[in-house]
């Protein structure tokens, strides 16, 4: 396997290839990754050409030898990190979340079925993409790696727990696949924040509904919340960061607590978080829930924050079905009295 032959300095100068922002989630990924390289140096990133993307040119530049460049041929990085894992290594393998569909059969027999030591990482989910359009957009990706048994699912909020994602799956022995992103993240963890895999975080308190977000869907959530405060409604909002496992015990209290659960997304409301969730609930406390993400339907190019207003996935949108879960709250209430 050759090593990376792209020119550091042409990567650095081409905005295309590195993003214009240092606070996406991948930069975050890129920078935290190489700074934890020497405490683990059994680490080893597998790149398939998308290295300026990923935030991996940062490990890539300051350790050339342990950076493995497959080129546009995923299925074999997929299947080739499963072997590499078998001798004690713990391959980090990077792309683009639509090229690791692409991969799916090998991630599914080299890694999963295996219980393989390795680490997917995904940069460009979902609407984050932008102007690449519906080819690139992903809105599957939670879905086909939360059905893999064995398979722990993230999708990190802002730079911070990004950072710290990133060091606790090192510390993980098992699959992972984690979502990054690509547009600039706002900060919303506090200094003090400590990620821990399986488990949710509550931002803001409230008791009139829960607001339940992953990804950039967090702070739009959090946006809502404001909103709703301006109507005397009271909402709490939840980081899940995890996906899986899922914190079945956070979703019951704020269940039982609120009476009503928003979930927020940046992925097809089928199978992703809202579905998790749901699945907790029927099983434990149901209660009334709306659904906010991509409504099973492709995307389109334009800019993240356009198509997340098009596609009902802002601050309002949450607001509107956070309204509609506390009426419907209110109506079983009354009906059961």
């Amino acid at each position: 396997m050759a090593l990376s032959g792209i020119n550091k300095s042409s990567v650095d100068n081409n905005p295309s290839l590195i993003g214009t922002s240092g606070d996406s989630l991948r930069e975050a990924f890129g920078r935290k990754l190489t700074q934890l390289a020497e405490d683990y140096p059994n680490v080893v990133v597998l790149d398939a050409d998308v290295a300026g993307g990923t935030g991996t040119h940062h490990f890539r530049n300051a350790y050339p030898k342990r950076f493995y460049q497959f080129g546009i041929a995923e299925q074999n990085m997929m299947a080739a990190s499963g072997g590499m894992a078998s001798t004690g290594l713990i391959p980090i393998v990077t792309t683009f979340a639509v090229f690791c569909l692409r991969a799916y059969e090998q991630a599914r027999l080299s890694i999963a079925y295996c219980n393989r030591n390795v680490k997917i990482v995904a940069s460009h989910p979902g609407l984050d993409v932008g102007p690449d359009g519906a080819s690139a957009q992903t809105f599957e990706d939670i879905a086909t790696f939360r059905v893999l048994p064995n398979m722990t699912v993230i999708s990190p909020a802002d730079p911070l727990e990004v950072e710290q994602a990133t060091e606790a799956i090192l510390k993980f022995n098992g699959p992972v696949y984690m979502r990054t992103g690509r547009s600039p993240a706002r900060r919303i963890n506090q200094p003090d924040y400590q990620f821990q895999i399986g488990k949710g975080h509550v931002l803001r308190d409230g008791n009139d509904v829960t607001l339940v977000a992953c990804g950039v869907e967090v702070a739009r959530a959090l946006d809502a919340a404001e909103l709703l405060a301006t109507q005397g409604i009271s909402a709490r909002v939840v980081n899940m960061s995890t996906i899986k496992p899922i914190d079945v015990e956070l979703l019951i209290r704020c269940a039982n607590e609120t009476g009503a659960i928003v979930t927020a997304e940046d992925h097809n409301i089928l199978g992703g978080l809202g579905s998790a969730v749901a699945e907790v609930l029927v099983q434990h406390l149901p209660c009334p829930m709306e659904f906010i993400g991509v409504r099973d339907v492709f995307g389109e190019s334009g800019e993240p924050d356009e198509l997340a207003e098009k596609y009902g996935l802002t601050a309002p949108f949450i607001e509107s079905a956070a309204l509609r879960a506390i009426w419907r709250k209110k109506v079983t209430n009354e009906s059961i009295t």
